[in-house]
């Protein structure tokens, strides 16, 4: 979201839709004349839109001085844009945040801090899910956000396919690997494989080279983040991306452990189980690539579950990440929350939208659309009901964090410059253009950047 949030498909990467809430007083003053305020508001998760949207009528209801356009860009889009809009003064107001973007963003003096606003509003910090709250505090000791909601992954398999290549889904939810032979997660996989002459990747004559069913889907190479690619493999192989989370400046994709991890995760490309990055980002998403039967399985993470399981004609099941060498069924644990920018000329009003999104009211909200966990843990229940309401099965989701195997997204400064190192790199891997031991020069180049 990578949240790496790249669940984001084809038709979610241009600026899809932009809604305005209009106010209809200067309650908040601002425009003289009697003019509203207006604030925008940017987003980059269309599934999670419409209960954004919900909230921002809710705050605009209750703030008619205030207005506010809700503008939503594909995730592909919405860092480039949003990166040329704080130094050109075009870009928003308050817009969604992420835990790797924000320290850079922070450190250049991009975002306003929201302590003030935080203190005015008396707002609990115990409401959310222990340890969120803390992360969105920088190296200053400024706040730049409050949690909105969690995520962590799971698998998502194809019922049918599951079914005709005899695995049970016992089996899956038992699925370990091991960088060696992949385990029973690796044979799980080839035995979903399909060449265009219908033999299995587990069976004789299998042609790896003519792939009408990959056992395993792939979204991107994961940069240096791989939150739903390959963070949880890496992860249950007893390795973390810094020295120390938040705030490392010792990265480690140079290490034994993580090279010996994307060197099993490049071969099952090798072997024609699971689609070279070329082919994963040629055009069609991986949730479409799922539904039109190309991929049997993905590791997603779970702000996408409506997304699959709404998918027609597949009915989808879902299964914790397999355990690793350490027994872990690691994830990535992330979650967002929304920052001010600080080239808005609304500031006081500005940070009133962005605690609001973070309230329980709104939180309550969004728990009721059953698209993302909400960070506030009394609105979980409003959460699980929405999910069971709608027969999806949520429990995966729950395992690494029920197990003690969650792990947090990398926090650091000079992210967008890891990324422009590391986004190469594992490209070139997945592509099959480059051997993972090259994993050690571009961590040397990485570390560079904290020296």
């Amino acid at each position: 979201m990578t949240r790496q949030r790249s669940l984001f498909t084809a038709a979610a990467a241009v600026a899809a839709s932009t809604i305005v809430l209009v106010g209809c007083s200067s309650g908040a003053g601002g425009g003289g004349d009697g003019a509203a305020v207006e604030l925008d508001y940017w987003v980059w998760d269309a599934n999670q839109q419409p209960g954004y949207e919900e909230c921002v009528a809710a705050f605009t209801e209750a703030n008619p001085g205030i207005s506010v356009k809700t503008t939503q860009y594909g995730w592909d889009d919405y860092w480039s844009t949003l990166t040329a809009g704080l130094v050109s003064g075009d870009g928003p107001d308050v817009f969604v945040n992420h835990l790797s973007y924000y320290p850079g963003l922070a450190a250049k003096g991009q975002l306003l801090a929201i302590d003030d606003a935080v203190e005015a509003e008396d707002v609990d910090l115990a409401i959310y899910r222990e340890g969120l709250a803390e992360l969105w505090v920088g190296q200053d000791d400024k706040r730049y956000g409050l949690p909105k909601d969690y995520d962590t992954v799971a698998v998502f398999a194809n019922s049918e396919m599951l079914e005709s290549a005899g695995v049970t889904k016992e089996q899956l939810d038992a699925a370990e690997w091991n960088p060696e032979d992949g385990g029973t997660w690796e044979q799980i996989i080839a035995s979903l494989t399909v060449d265009t002459n219908g033999v299995h990747g587990n069976e004789p004559g299998f042609d790896k080279d003519s792939i009408a069913v990959y056992g395993l889907g792939l979204n991107a190479s994961g940069g240096g983040n791989g939150q739903t690619e390959w963070s949880q493999y890496a992860f249950s192989n007893d390795w973390t991306h810094t020295d120390e989370n938040p705030w490392g400046e010792e990265f480690n994709y140079g290490d034994p452990e993580f090279v010996e991890t994307i060197g099993w995760f490049q071969s099952l490309a090798e072997k024609g189980y699971m689609p070279t990055f070329q082919i994963a980002s040629s055009g069609i998403g991986q949730i479409d690539a799922y539904g039109a039967g190309k991929y049997a399985m993905v590791t997603e993470g779970s702000w996408n579950t409506r997304a699959y399981v709404g998918l027609e004609g597949v009915t989808t099941a879902i299964a914790p990440v397999p355990a690793g060498p350490n027994g872990e069924r690691a994830s990535m644990f992330n979650g967002l929350a929304d920052s001010v920018a600080a080239t808005t000329a609304h500031p006081e009003e500005a940070k009133q939208l962005a605690v609001f999104l973070a309230s329980k009211e709104c939180q309550d909200i969004t728990a009721a659309k059953g698209i993302a966990f909400p960070a506030v843990e009394s609105s979980a229940d409003i959460s699980r009901e929405a999910f069971a309401d709608a027969g999806i099965d949520t429990a995966p989701f729950e395992v690494p964090i029920e197990e003690g195997s969650t792990y947090l997204a990398p926090v650091a400064e000079n992210w967008a410059e890891l990324q422009a190192i590391m986004g190469p790199a594992m490209d070139a891997i997945l592509s099959l253009q480059a051997d993972a031991s090259t994993l050690v020069e571009a961590n040397e180049q990485v570390n560079d950047l904290f020296r």
